[in-house]
């Protein structure tokens, strides 16, 4: 059944059934933002040794208790199915499926353009939604915008926190400027334990002097922990590689050497160790430099600014795959529609 016929024009007349890929830190808080949701149910869950699939939804916090208990949501009586091929099994059982989101490790670095492809050639359709951090891997997307056409599949890409509501923040703030001088991002992040995020951790570690994709990918667990255990925990991370740049040259907003990503990640105290913001500084018709600067909440985890934003953007995919608009978009291109 296709996204058109459930959903009507002015309302969502059925729930968006929505699929989660990747069950680790960010795919167990994906799960938890949408138990509450009216607009969108949790119907598929993979993870790299199986997925669940229920018509009716999943429970968030049975799929979470399994998949910590046992090791994969496979598990899950009577909706698991245990594969080492979860998301290419997934995709080939054609279990309705309106929209997924890639919470997914992109670690080697073509891994979700890899993914994609995947979809591509099972003949789905639907919407496809992102919290991708890396420009390469973004560009590697990108070449696939003909192809996502012709699969008659929408997907947004970039649409986490940063890339995401940051780099749409910078975009709505930059209509106040005749052109735009430099765009500053600066994130803080507090997680309490790093092993219930540990693919996100590896990834800033390969944004790391020293280090990349390759070398943070093949670290053991034991090895990132000697390396937090020489920080204190505290990673500081230093002009990233950030496809927030990439994405506002996109949207026409400014070069992509005018965009700067940096941030601190505590991995053993729940408190970001700094308030996470963008700085957009520009001049105006007038010939005055100014900066506007965009603060997110202490209080907001994580989780709360990338699953948010993820589902936004969902929502707001959904309605240009009715409108049959296909291809792929990002987070600075288009805005994203609240999920009640």
């Amino acid at each position: 059944m296709h996204t058109e016929q459930i959903i009507g024009s002015t309302s969502f007349a059925q729930k968006i059934r929505i699929g989660v890929l990747g069950f680790g830190g960010l795919g167990q808080a994906a799960a938890k933002v949408l138990a509450p949701k009216q607009e969108m149910i949790l119907v598929a869950a993979a993870d790299n040794k199986g997925y669940a699939y229920a018509t009716e939804g999943l429970n968030a916090q049975k799929c979470i208790t399994t998949y910590q208990s046992q090791g994969s949501v496979g598990y899950l009586e009577p909706f698991g199915t245990l594969t080492n091929h979860s998301i290419a099994d997934l995709i080939e059982s054609n279990q309705p499926v309106d929209g997924y989101f890639l919470a997914l490790p992109n670690l080697p670095n073509d891994f979700i353009a890899t993914v994609t492809k995947q979809f591509i050639d099972s003949g789905w359709r639907g919407v496809l939604v992102d919290a991708i951090k890396r420009t390469s891997a973004v560009e590697q997307l990108l070449t696939l915008k003909e192809e996502l056409q012709t699969a008659g599949i929408t997907y947004m890409t970039g649409c986490g926190a940063t890339p995401g509501l940051l780099t749409a923040a910078a975009a709505i703030a930059a209509q106040s400027y005749a052109e735009i001088h430099q765009v500053v991002i600066t994130f803080g992040v507090g997680i309490a334990n790093w092993e219930a995020y540990r693919a996100t951790i590896r990834e800033d570690i390969a944004h790391m002097p020293g280090y990349n994709v390759e070398t943070a990918r093949a670290m053991t667990d034991a090895e990132v922990e000697a390396l937090l255990d020489k920080t204190n925990g505290v990673l500081t991370l230093e002009n990233m590689e950030h496809a927030d740049d990439i994405m506002l040259e996109l949207a026409g907003i400014c070069s992509r050497d005018r965009v700067t990503v940096g941030g601190v990640v505590d991995t053993r105290n729940p408190k970001k160790p700094l308030s996470t913001n963008v700085k957009i500084t520009g001049r105006t018709f007038e010939g005055k430099i100014s900066t506007h600067t965009f603060t997110l909440g202490d209080e907001t985890s994580m989780a709360a600014n990338v699953c948010g934003p993820a589902f936004g953007y969902l929502k707001a995919g959904i309605k240009l795959h009715q409108r049959g608009i296909h291809g792929i978009f990002t987070a600075a291109e288009i805005m994203p529609q609240f999920v009640k």
